[in-house]
């Protein structure tokens, strides 16, 4: 029976060697962060990536915010983020139901908010001047383990092999090791939403000059949302009203086969809301082009980590978020910076104990948010002209975005071990009761 051990915290002034080796698949921002907290814990981390460039858009809320300030990577987080201090939510008309505000800090942190590719770069280069390796345009085809000699380990495309203490597989909602994980093949499915996305320069495309867009531009960053039946479109500006995002969520029951992302038509996403409030398709038709992008979910699965605790899904890989929850990229880094912390806790010749206490942690904490998520959209489409009030805001509960997830887990692992080393370990059940704001 595997003995609870617990090293100290790592002392400010060097990072102690644990000797457990770790190997992340996917270099997005779990994976990214992940890797970065492994190699702080002194873990040796490298990353496989599957493609040559990351191009998203993405959020990064307080509780993931409050891990990346700690980073040190504040101050170029912010100057990259879209700072608007309100969010203002009207019905499909135009009529106004809340101007929810959003003072910064709140909970003592800061949400990053932007382009992906811009807040992703600068975790990446953080991560690379860490020295962590880093190989892009590598597939992963193979995920193995071999428990008799305490390693797990990988096969990319070119027929090399890989091995580690620990595979962390944050390889995306098409994750090729949930099912070795898992021991079953479970596909995602539509969750019968798509959003069209776009993101261009306000001036080029005449949003500044357009007395029915120009507000998103000369008040400084703003953030507005209309709601309307199965529909809501947000509207957005940063870098001082000078670059735009657009977000529109519609009914789309299309079945999802191979790419869940490829180019969209801007006369679909105008014909959605031909009958909204002008603004809405004044906004639409400057985009010079956007992106369908099918949402995909899929039942919780039934564990994260594999049989014999060595290879570990996190981010969408174990759990894809709904964008009407703002949480997909933040749980993912909490995924991966608890992950790190538990490997730490647990050193080298406990990893399965660290993976599963890891799990443990992490997953009635990710449901809950999921399901707020769930929440949000039902509330918005549901929300009728004339309609006003709090009700109607994006929650921002303190249990879900004050959430201090390096305290947490110091505070919960040793319990939490030593209840699996005591009684074994067991697959997480879950509650599937919406946690609300209180």
């Amino acid at each position: 029976m595997a003995e609870l051990h617990r090293d100290p915290p790592l002392p400010s002034n060097g990072v102690r060697d644990t000797g457990i080796d770790v190997i992340v698949v996917g270099a997005g921002f779990g994976g990214i962060a992940c890797a970065i907290e492994c190699k702080r814990k002194g873990h040796r981390v490298m990353i496989i990536e599957k493609v040559h460039e990351l191009k998203q858009l993405g959020h990064l809320g307080t509780n993931a915010g409050r891990i990346l300030a700690r980073w040190g990577l504040h101050e170029k987080l912010w100057n990259i983020s879209a700072q608007a201090r309100d969010v203002h939510i009207h019905d499909y008309l135009g009529g106004l139901i809340q101007v929810q505000k959003m003072p910064w800090p709140r909970f003592g942190a800061y949400a990053y908010r932007g382009h992906r590719a811009l807040l992703h770069e600068v975790l990446f280069e953080h991560a690379k001047s860490l020295g962590i390796e880093i190989r892009m345009g590598q597939q992963v085809v193979e995920y193995w383990e071999d428990e008799a000699n305490g390693r797990a380990g990988v096969r990319i495309q070119s027929g090399e092999s890989f091995d580690a203490d620990v595979i962390v597989a944050a390889d995306g909602v098409k994750s090729l090791a949930r099912q070795f994980v898992i021991g079953y093949h479970d596909s995602p499915r539509s969750c019968g939403y798509a959003i069209y996305r776009a993101w261009f320069d306000a001036e080029e495309h005449g949003v500044t000059t357009d007395p029915l867009t120009d507000f998103l531009t000369i008040y400084g960053d703003q953030f507005h949302v209309w709601t309307g039946k199965d529909v809501h479109f947000i509207a957005c500006s940063s870098n001082g009203g000078k670059t735009i995002c657009l977000l529109l969520t519609h009914k789309d029951d299309a079945a999802v086969d191979g790419e869940w992302s490829f180019p969209g038509k801007i006369e679909d996403v105008l014909d959605i809301v031909k009958d909204w409030d002008p603004r809405c398709a004044a906004i639409v038709s400057k985009a010079p082009s956007c992106i369908d992008w099918k949402l995909l979910i899929h039942d919780p699965l039934p564990t994260w980590v594999s049989k014999s605790g060595r290879v570990v899904l996190i981010g969408d890989a174990a759990h894809p978020f709904l964008p009407s929850s703002v949480q997909g990229a933040s749980q993912a880094v909490e995924d991966g910076l608890t992950l790190a912390i538990t490997l730490s806790l647990a050193g080298k010749d406990n990893v399965r104990l660290g993976t599963r206490t890891w799990e443990s942690m992490r997953y009635q904490r990710v449901r809950d948010a999921q399901l707020l998520g769930e929440t949000t959209r039902n509330k918005w489409h549901g929300a009728k002209v004339g309609d006003s009030g709090k009700s109607f805001e994006l929650p921002m509960p303190e249990w879900l975005m004050g959430f201090d997830a390096e305290a947490h887990a110091y505070a919960v692992y040793d319990g939490i071990a030593r209840s699996i080393v005591e009684d074994g370990y067991r697959q997480p059940t879950l509650t599937e009761q919406v946690k609300e704001s209180p």
